[in-house]
């Protein structure tokens, strides 16, 4: 049986308006996997960039492995992103053309076992903008609540 790892960053749901998501694959060492399905991942300060036409993760913390000896993994580097050629192209325009970023929003294993990473094409939201999400997770729980106490 394969752990699934499941790792959110949840100030980006907060800090920017998600336009569109993708899944990719992630390019890992042994030890990097091993920690991931630990849960010993941390995608909240990372964002992606394009480098020769590739995509990478910059600024993703992954734990070294605690069985690991001298071949384990350096916790902060740049980890190489698997999306198709079509994919790559119409991300890296919107980047250019319309000032947009890309960031990680989840880090799980599927059913396979193998890692990926889901990051959205997304716009940064201005002040105003996390004060109505701010006002609206408010009155959703206190809607919860309210119905709660009826039932």
């Amino acid at each position: 049986m394969i752990k699934v790892a499941n790792i959110l960053n949840k100030r980006a749901k907060f800090d920017f308006e998600i336009i569109e998501t993708y899944s990719a694959g992630i390019v890992l060492t042994g030890t990097e996997i091993k920690s991931i399905r630990l849960g010993k991942a941390q995608i909240a300060e990372s964002f992606c960039e394009f480098s020769n036409n590739e995509l990478f993760a910059i600024n993703t913390y992954i734990e070294e492995y605690a069985f690991g000896n001298q071949f384990n993994h350096k916790s902060r580097s740049e980890r190489k992103l698997l999306l198709n050629k079509k994919e790559l192209k119409s991300l890296a325009r919107n980047v250019e053309s319309k000032g947009l970023t890309i960031i990680p929003l989840r880090l799980f294993t599927n059913e396979k076992g193998l890692a990926k990473l889901e990051i959205g094409l997304c716009r940064g939201k201005k002040t105003y903008d996390k004060r109505e999400s701010l006002k609206e997770q408010d009155t959703k729980r206190d809607l919860e609540r309210i119905k709660k106490e009826f039932n």
